[in-house]
């Protein structure tokens, strides 16, 4: 597995970790109210479970699995894939942050970042699902 593949896995398995204990504390508290405000980690706990954990295992798998180049690159420029997990991340945690905070400008900003880093993400990939000499004929 790609050293890149392993630290995108490794980063959505922390933020399960993560968004698990938030729905977590929210059940407690459902079951034995102790903290009105931890309602607010709701976006929190979905942003976290979504796109966090489950987004961005789909994008470790799918880089790791898709087909390779038969060349000394066998993955294409992983400059672009790096950039769009750096991307996810800064977005994800905005998000999170600005939620707890009830910034919906930054809200709006964090979802627009989780968006464009997807759309780099298939930019980098494109080219080992659909080659140029496919895509003429």
């Amino acid at each position: 597995m790609p050293r890149l593949s392993c630290w995108i896995i490794r980063s959505s398995l922390i933020d399960l970790a993560l968004g698990a204990a938030f729905g977590a504390l929210m059940l407690a508290n459902k079951g034995l109210p102790f903290e009105p405000r931890l309602w607010l980690l709701l976006t929190a706990h979905i942003e976290l479970m979504f796109y966090g954990w489950m987004t961005q295992f789909a994008m470790g798998v799918a880089f790791w699995i898709l087909p390779r180049f038969a060349t000394s690159t066998p993955r294409g420029d992983e400059r672009l894939i790096w950039f769009a997990f750096g991307l996810l991340n800064l977005g994800l945690w905005i998000v999170v942050v600005s939620s707890w905070r009830s910034l919906a400008y930054l809200e709006v900003f964090g979802k627009g970042l989780e968006l464009t880093a997807w759309l780099i993400f298939l930019r980098g990939v494109w080219r080992r699902i659909y080659p140029f000499a496919a895509a003429r004929t």
